[in-house]
C-alpha cells in the first residue's frame, strides 16, 4: 500500500523549496533597488538623493546596497543602464523593420522615438536626469550616445539616403544632421518635463503637425525631378 512522503523527505523538500525562494529574492534585489533608486533621483535630484533613503523604499537595509553596489555613483549608472536596456532592444528591432516607403518608413520610426522621447513617463525622467548630470557622467552621457542616439541617427540618415535615390524624397542638407527630425519630439520632451498636467497638450495632433511639417519639408516639389536636390546654385 502506497504511502506518503516520510518527514525528513517533507522537511528536505520544504528546505530546497524556502532556498530556492532566497535564491530568487537574492536575483531580484538590485532590480528592486534600482528601481527604488530612479523613484529617489527623479524625487530628489542626484545630489540630494540618499542610499539610506533608496534603502528604505526599496525595504533593504542601507548593507545591502553596498553588497551590490560600490557607491551612490554606480547606483547611478547601474540604473539608467538597466531602465534604458528594454528602449535601446526596442529601437533596434525597430530599425532592422523595413517599410514598403521611405514616407512609411519615416511616420512610422518618428511616431515610435515620439513614444520614446516626449510620451514615456521613464523614458523622459532618464532623458532628464542624464542632461542634468552630464558634467558629472559624461561616459555614461556618451554611453547612452553609442547605444541610443547613434545607432537612431544613422538609421534616419540611410532611410533619406535611400529615399532620395528613389525619387520618394528630395534630396536636403538634412543628411548633415538628421537628428533635426527628432526636434519635435524634444521640444515636447521639454515642455512635459517644465509643466507636467499643468499645460496638457493632445500629444497625437502634436505629433500629426509635426510630421506634416517635416516631410512636406522632405517631399520633392513640384518642379523638381528625382535626383535635384532643389536647392539654389
Amino acid at each position: 500500500m502506497p504511502t506518503g512522503p516520510s518527514d525528513d523527505e517533507r522537511e528536505t523538500r520544504g528546505a530546497t523549496m524556502a532556498g530556492a525562494a532566497r535564491a530568487r529574492r537574492k536575483a531580484e534585489r538590485p532590480g528592486e533597488i534600482l528601481e527604488a533608486a530612479f523613484d529617489e533621483f527623479v524625487q530628489k535630484g542626484y545630489a540630494a538623493t540618499r542610499l539610506e533613503d533608496v534603502a528604505a523604499r526599496a525595504g533593504v537595509t542601507k548593507g545591502t546596497i553596498y553588497f551590490y553596489f560600490e557607491n551612490k555613483e554606480q547606483v547611478f549608472v547601474a540604473m539608467v543602464r538597466e531602465l534604458s536596456r528594454p528602449v535601446h532592444i526596442q529601437a533596434e528591432e525597430f530599425a532592422e523593420n523595413s517599410a514598403s516607403s521611405t514616407v512609411e518608413f519615416l511616420r512610422a520610426y518618428l511616431c515610435f522615438l515620439y513614444r520614446i522621447l516626449a510620451t514615456d513617463p521613464r523614458s523622459r525622467e532618464i532623458f532628464r536626469l542624464l542632461i542634468a548630470e552630464a558634467n558629472r557622467f559624461p561616459e555614461l552621457i556618451d554611453e547612452h550616445h553609442q547605444n541610443f542616439m547613434g545607432p537612431v541617427v544613422r538609421r534616419l540618415r540611410q532611410s533619406l539616403e535611400d529615399g532620395a535615390v528613389k525619387g520618394e524624397i528630395r534630396q536636403s542638407s538634412l543628411l548633415e544632421f538628421p537628428e533635426l527630425l527628432l526636434s519635435p519630439a524634444l521640444s515636447l520632451n521639454i515642455s512635459m518635463l517644465l509643466f507636467s498636467d499643468r499645460r496638457p497638450i493632445n500629444m497625437e495632433r502634436h505629433f500629426e503637425i509635426a510630421l506634416d511639417l517635416l516631410l512636406n519639408g522632405l517631399l520633392p516639389r513640384p518642379a523638381e525631378h528625382p535626383g535635384q536636390s532643389g536647392q539654389p546654385s
